[in-house]
């Protein structure tokens, strides 16, 4: 279900109002602005002929309650017009691991970008691997070449774009287009710019899947995914989330219908605070290269301002050689940023990373030290005098 002004000779409403309106029902939330949180397994019926054609709008509390369904006709609202659905999941990896296995069977292959989230690889190689089914990982600049490692049983592909570490950039269209050609269904972790700058199921992904952990909550304070899916796909992801008992808690639907409301004003902070930094990073003599799709002088620049309306606050650089305490010394001093793995909420981050180990279509040769910057919500003044300051003290560690 998605939203629309009632008189229909009106022009539809902006994203942007979307975020806001949808999903609200004032009169059935008796005035409040927010629905009520629903906490509830059992639904009783009215009649007995009612028990027996499952008559009524919700049927027992893991299928969904009135809290569900309002998060997710915003999340239909934000994805377009393509997507006929959004299930929900506890975590970022739930929605990803529900999706595959709602799309992939014994005997099946799938093809996986090389610069996947770590977790996707591991359930790739751990459960899909134990089940039978074999994957095959390819470079993220592959385009259209992907026809290539195309094999009789593919059934689907999976993209990340940009990479959350590495941010290459792939050609989505390209890919999905070379898939559905082939009969196979495309999957995209959309987590970074989340569909409010990258509506992926309008350039061929069949399901577009987010840790709504990161932007969509936005505060750090829940675990969430998210399955959005178009009309034909969609029929697996619910038939997935219902075979598995995939479903959330009210107080965290709650929480990520809230974020939801938000999602706009933040994401433009964070693109504009992320660029001013990254840009910043660029121009110190201590980092070689910075990795940010949204800078013109990025590999993935063109492909980014193609496909997207804009970025999140996520980026990576490479400093230039450095001794491992000398970087730690750095870290260590750094005040507002903390060490931690996530990303998406208010608070600025850094993580060291290395992904040499877990590549294997492409080779991580980056020339230095890896570290993956998110920028939160404080001043840019204050992060730049941050790191200036802990930049001094890796060169006396030096």
């Amino acid at each position: 279900m998605t939203s629309s002004r009632n008189d229909a000779s009106s022009r539809p409403y902006d994203v942007t109002t979307e975020l806001v309106t949808s999903g609200r029902d004032t009169l059935a939330q008796r005035g409040f602005v927010n629905p009520p949180v629903v906490r509830g397994s059992t639904v009783l019926y009215t009649t007995a002929e009612d028990l027996h054609q499952n008559r009524g709008e919700f049927h027992y509390g893991r299928h969904g309650t009135p809290t569900t369904q309002a998060l997710q006709q915003a999340l239909m609202a934000l994805e377009g017009p393509n997507c006929a659905g959004v299930g929900l999941a506890p975590s970022g990896v739930a929605a990803i691991t529900t999706a595959l296995l709602a799309v992939v069977k014994t005997g099946d292959h799938l093809l996986v970008i090389d610069s996947a989230y770590r977790p996707t690889r591991a359930f790739c190689e751990g459960m899909l691997k134990r089940l039978g089914v074999e994957t095959t990982y390819f470079d993220p600049l592959i385009g259209a070449g992907i026809a290539g490692l195309f094999k009789p049983n593919t059934r689907a592909v999976l993209v990340e774009a940009p990479g959350s570490q590495s941010f290459e950039m792939p050609d989505i269209p390209a890919i999905a287009a070379v898939a559905h050609e082939r009969g196979a269904l495309v999957l995209d972790d959309n987590t970074w710019a989340t569909p409010f700058y990258h509506r992926s199921l309008d350039q061929g992904v069949d399901i577009s899947i987010q840790a709504a952990t990161k932007y969509i909550g936005g505060h750090s304070d829940i675990m969430f995914g998210t399955i959005s899916a178009n009309a034909k796909a969609w029929p697996l992801v619910t038939e997935s989330i219902r075979l598995l008992g995939v479903c959330c808690g009210p107080d965290d639907v709650f929480l990520a219908l809230r974020g939801l409301r938000t999602l706009a004003v933040r994401l433009n902070h964070h693109q504009q605070s992320g660029l001013e930094m990254a840009r910043w990073l660029a121009s110190r003599p201590e980092v070689l290269r910075v990795l940010h799709p949204g800078l013109e002088s990025d590999p993935g620049h063109a492909i980014w301002k193609r496909d997207f309306t804009g970025a999140s606050g996520l980026f990576s650089i490479v400093l230039r050689p450095a001794p491992a305490k000398a970087v730690d010394a750095f870290l260590d001093s750094l005040k507002l940023f903390g060490m931690g793995y996530s990303w998406g909420g208010f608070e600025s981050l850094v993580v060291p990373f290395d992904c040499t180990s877990y590549r294997t279509a492409t080779k991580w040769i980056p020339g230095g030290p890896t570290l993956r910057f998110h920028i939160g919500l404080e001043s840019t003044e204050d992060l730049k005098a941050d790191l200036d300051a802990a930049f001094a003290v890796m060169k006396s560690a030096q």
